[in-house]
């Protein structure tokens, strides 16, 4: 896979796509989609997610679920992403074959970082359990390191994705959530951008690989 780059001069061809956590994701949407998995990776920071896209440092990005904010377009689902815990290694639930909600309830979770829409947040972390417990936010979610460094130390929980799994350090356990299901992994771009033509194909491509897959299951 190649490291990302803003030369676009060098890349003309290839898509500048944003990233959350690990490309593997990425890849995997990528090879459905039938186009070659070397791109331009631009991971985004959680807190500002869309300040590349606006900039125009990335074409497209990967997220999970959608957005309303008006000048962005997002797509059909394009891929699922099973949901699962991320906490320390030391942690009481670390060798648990799965949890539950009123399982990660017991502990602190993490609250909205910076500007990310307060309602996806809410789809990643639920305000309540099924059974109408709170989910207690008690961090503010910044960056990946930062959040690393709390689970290491604490016994918070951060309800996230299992694809988070191929970035997980040795410290950092990731269990699966099982009455959680999976989130809809979705692609998202300016909606008044002009883009270029191997990136409406991939966008194209990418939805109906998800469909050709949810087929064949």
């Amino acid at each position: 896979m190649s490291v990302s780059t803003h030369d676009r001069t060098l890349t003309s061809t290839r898509i500048h796509l944003g990233i959350f956590g690990t490309p593997a994701l990425a890849a995997d949407i990528l090879r459905n989609a039938g186009h070659p998995e070397e791109q331009c990776w631009h991971p985004y920071v959680v807190a500002d997610p869309f300040r590349e896209l606006r900039a125009g440092e990335t074409d497209v990005m990967i997220i999970r679920y959608s957005v309303q904010d008006a000048d962005l377009a997002v797509s059909g689902t394009v891929a699922d992403d099973p949901r699962a815990a991320l906490l320390g290694a030391h942690h009481p639930l670390a060798g648990r074959d799965s949890v539950t909600l009123d399982d990660l309830a017991d502990y602190e979770a993490f609250d909205t970082p910076g500007v990310f829409p307060a309602d996806v947040w809410d789809k990643i972390v639920p305000p309540f359990t099924g059974t109408g417990r709170p989910i207690r936010r008690g961090h503010r979610m910044t960056t990946f390191d930062r959040l690393v460094e709390i689970l290491t130390d604490t016994d918070c929980v951060h309800l996230s994705f299992s694809s988070l799994h191929t970035v997980a350090p040795p410290e950092i356990a990731v269990v699966p959530i099982s009455d959680l299901p999976p989130a809809p992994v979705t692609l998202c771009w300016l909606r008044d951008a002009d883009l270029p033509e191997h990136v409406t194909q991939f966008i194209t491509d990418a939805e109906a690989g998800y469909r050709k897959w949810q087929a064949a299951k």
